[in-house]
């Protein structure tokens, strides 16, 4: 990973077998294993992170500090500090990212926006497959 920091405590979870329709807000961390049909968003004001297993699903828009996806999404990502894609995530719609590690296998639909300062060039890490 690229940040060290300690990453916000996931107070938060959607089990598999639930699925919620309509928009979520959240502070911290949250863990996705079922499905969300709504937008998904974590307050500005903390650190947060969004963890999507690989047998979740989203529809909607997604924005957090640091994203962690291993399941589908479909629609815009916005991750504030950190996008991590895992090998099975899939996603379908466009995505804006300060840093981006992304592992063999995962599939994007859409296109990929860093967010730049001025003068700032894009931090991207392509995940070895360490067998």
């Amino acid at each position: 990973m690229f940040n060290k920091k300690k990453q916000p405590p996931i107070k938060s979870l959607i089990a598999e077998g639930s699925q919620i329709e309509g928009n979520i807000s959240f502070t911290d961390g949250l863990r996705v294993d079922g499905v969300v049909v709504g937008n998904i968003l974590a307050a500005e004001d903390v650190a947060s992170i969004l963890v999507i297993s690989e047998i979740a699903s989203i529809t909607g828009e997604i924005t957090a500090d640091h994203i962690i996806v291993n399941g589908t999404v479909k629609g815009p990502i916005h991750a504030r500090k950190m996008l991590e894609l895992q090998p099975k995530a899939r996603i379908e719609g466009d995505v804006e990212y300060a840093a981006l590690e992304m592992h063999q296998g995962a599939l994007i639909t859409g296109q990929l926006r860093p967010i730049l300062a001025e003068g700032e060039k894009p931090t991207l890490k392509l995940a070895a497959n360490n067998q």
